[in-house]
């Protein structure tokens, strides 16, 4: 009989590399460990909106502070497959599972550089408001052309 075990159904699984299409270079810091020795878990969440945001500053999608547009945060989990630590280089690859009128769901992979199977994956659900009033608005054009790119 064997020791390893099928996972069970509906169970997360890692992701493989090849899911993802854009990714960004994150480095560990001394402070991201924690007493046991890994990454802590909130750090995690840090790197999705780090990834995603730097992403879409580069493309052009979103001007942070001039910008009448931004994502609010609404829906995020993350899964852990397989720990982090300083001193680490982490890869995190991004890609759109669903874009709406005004929401997006995002998703993200984290790798330990050069691994073919990511040691945490979650996602995150932006509502695109107004700045000042806060209440959704259609995705700039912009900003939809930059998530379609990363549309699975």
């Amino acid at each position: 009989m064997s020791d390893i075990q099928s996972p069970k159904p509906g169970r997360a699984q890692p992701q493989e590399r090849s899911s993802y299409s854009v990714f960004r270079d994150i480095s560990t810091r001394w402070s991201d460990n924690d007493v046991y020795g890994h990454v802590n878990n909130v750090v995690y969440y840090s790197w999705f909106d780090t990834a995603v945001n730097a992403y879409l500053i580069e493309c052009g999608a979103l001007d942070i502070h001039a910008g009448q547009t931004i994502g609010l945060v609404i829906e995020t989990q993350c899964n852990y497959f397989a720990p982090l630590a300083f001193p680490q280089s982490v890869e995190a690859g991004i890609r759109v599972a669903h874009i709406g009128s005004s929401s997006v769901r995002y998703e993200v992979g984290l790798f330990a550089k050069g691994q073919a199977h990511s040691a945490a994956a979650g996602h995150f659900v932006h509502v695109y408001v107004d700045r000042e009033s806060r209440r959704p608005v259609s995705l700039p054009e912009p900003l939809r052309q930059a998530l379609l790119s990363l549309k699975i």
